[in-house]
């Protein structure tokens, strides 16, 4: 059974960074895939990355590659979202999800069997 619990969301700055975790419940990911999504106001819901908790292969949306970093902790089995040189357009809830997407569909929502309450994100002076 998965239960994703997200922490870490909050207000920063722009050019701030904020680390955002999500975690099973404890439990570790195994053979699932975690995704991170976010969701501003009257948006759809957007990619932003991805791990694969087997081998920590990482996906990224272009929009955050080079600025985001998608890692495993093993101690807390949890996947961590770092974000750094935030800007206003990240301002969103962002998700985390669990699934067993094929690398051709990692980068979709439907793709994802299980999804956290979300974790809003701020960035603004």
């Amino acid at each position: 059974q998965v239960q994703l619990i997200e922490s870490g969301g909050g207000l920063v700055q722009p050019g701030g960074s904020l680390r955002l975790s999500c975690s099973n419940s404890g439990r570790t990911f195994s053979d699932y895939a975690v995704g991170w999504f976010r969701q501003a106001p009257a948006k759809d819901r957007e990619f932003v990355g991805a791990l694969r908790w087997s081998n920590g292969a990482t996906y990224y949306a272009d929009s955050v590659k080079g600025r985001f970093t998608v890692s495993r902790d093993y101690a807390k089995n949890a996947v961590d979202l770092q974000m750094n040189s935030l800007k206003p357009a990240a301002t969103a809830v962002y998700y985390c999800a669990a699934g067993r997407p094929i690398v051709s569909t990692i980068r979709q929502p439907q793709a994802y069997y299980y999804w956290g309450q979300g974790t809003p994100v701020t960035v603004s002076s």
